[in-house]
């Protein structure tokens, strides 16, 4: 078996687990955490067909792995009922015809499997456990997500324009969620620097939305990266740009939060990506004029900017600060490492 037929029986083995899923037991975000902790969705797949005779490992624990004892997880070695076991074969047989169907289609399905998935989603609790992909893949991209509202005023768009012209200047990609207003203003600046530009769409890959965004998804497509964890024909609904506003948050290394107000869907990318570790900039009309920008500027790793070279000093210091840590947090690792050696 080619590597390309083992990785396309492991996408179809994750989408037949996705297709089956226990909504009480699990979510998209744990089975992609199992899959990836065990390195492979076939191995998952047989523990939910047939438990007790394909147990799963933790590598919290290296030495299960040392001394070759498995750990199950939970009560997950309970014989599962035939029809159970019916299920998920079934699921599995129809699932490598529906990824069969997406490579015959041109779409390139990018699970937590494939060595092309981007390293920062790894990072966050709540990584997809698959990408489309239209365009270039950049698997450590040093990105920085600009988003705001979506009907806004001259100002902020200048301002994210302003803003994106100096990511490009610096190096960074453009993140954003290809919806209209401020979104729109970033991709479009980074596109005319001449820069790299990402758009996370709340939709499947095959769509477009908003529709008069169509031609600029297109570009993207050519020019930068367009990138969809939904199912190909899936439409946008309340559920999908906040799970959409996640990834991006996820995806880059800060969030510059231009416009929003107060019960904007923004505020949730500006928490997510808080609680993922990523720095995050607020204007300063936001953090001035939002309960919830207030609340939030407060927090450690968050910053106000009134101007765009505030913007570029910030980036500098929280990110400047990450390495750092990062750094410290290396040494201190390899510190330990040499001290268990010498024992």
């Amino acid at each position: 078996m080619s590597d390309d037929e083992g990785l396309m029986r492991e996408n179809a083995a994750l989408v037949a687990l996705l297709n089956t899923i226990d909504r009480k037991r699990d979510s998209w975000s744990s089975v992609a955490e199992t899959v990836e902790r065990n390195g492979s969705a076939l191995k998952v797949l047989m523990h939910e067909i047939d438990p007790r005779n394909n147990p799963l490992y933790d590598d919290e624990d290296p030495d299960d792995f040392e001394n070759g004892e498995p750990t199950l997880f939970d009560d997950r070695d309970i014989p599962v009922s035939r029809a159970r076991a019916a299920e998920l074969e079934s699921a599995f047989d129809a699932a490598l015809d529906e990824v069969d169907s997406w490579e015959r289609r041109g779409l390139d399905f990018v699970s937590v499997l494939d060595d092309r998935y981007p390293n920062r989603l790894r990072q966050v609790v709540d990584m997809p456990p698959f990408l489309f992909a239209e365009g270039r893949m950049v698997q450590d991209e040093l990105g920085v997500s600009v988003v705001g509202s979506r009907k806004a005023d001259a100002e902020s768009l200048k301002f994210a324009q302003d803003t994106a012209s100096m990511l490009v200047s610096c190096g960074f990609a453009v993140i954003a969620g290809l919806a209209s207003g401020i979104d729109t203003a970033a991709h479009v600046r980074a596109l005319e620097e001449g820069g790299r530009t990402v758009a996370f769409i709340g939709t499947g890959i095959t769509k477009r939305y908003p529709r008069e965004n169509g031609t600029l998804q297109d570009r993207i497509r050519r020019d930068g990266l367009v990138l969809s964890q939904f199912w190909p024909d899936q439409g946008p609904t309340k559920y999908t740009f906040p799970m959409r506003n996640a990834s991006m948050s996820g995806y880059g290394v800060a969030t510059v939060v231009v416009q929003a107000s107060e019960h904007s869907g923004t505020r949730i990318q500006a928490r997510q990506a808080q609680q993922h570790g990523r720095p995050v900039i607020l204007r300063d009309t936001v953090a001035d004029g939002t309960e919830w920008g207030r609340k939030l500027a407060s927090r450690p790793g968050v910053c106000v900017a009134s101007t765009v070279d505030d913007v570029k000093a910030r980036l500098h210091d929280l990110l400047g600060m990450g390495r750092a840590l990062e750094e410290s947090v290396d040494m201190l690792l390899s510190a330990g490492a040499s001290r268990s050696n010498d024992q």
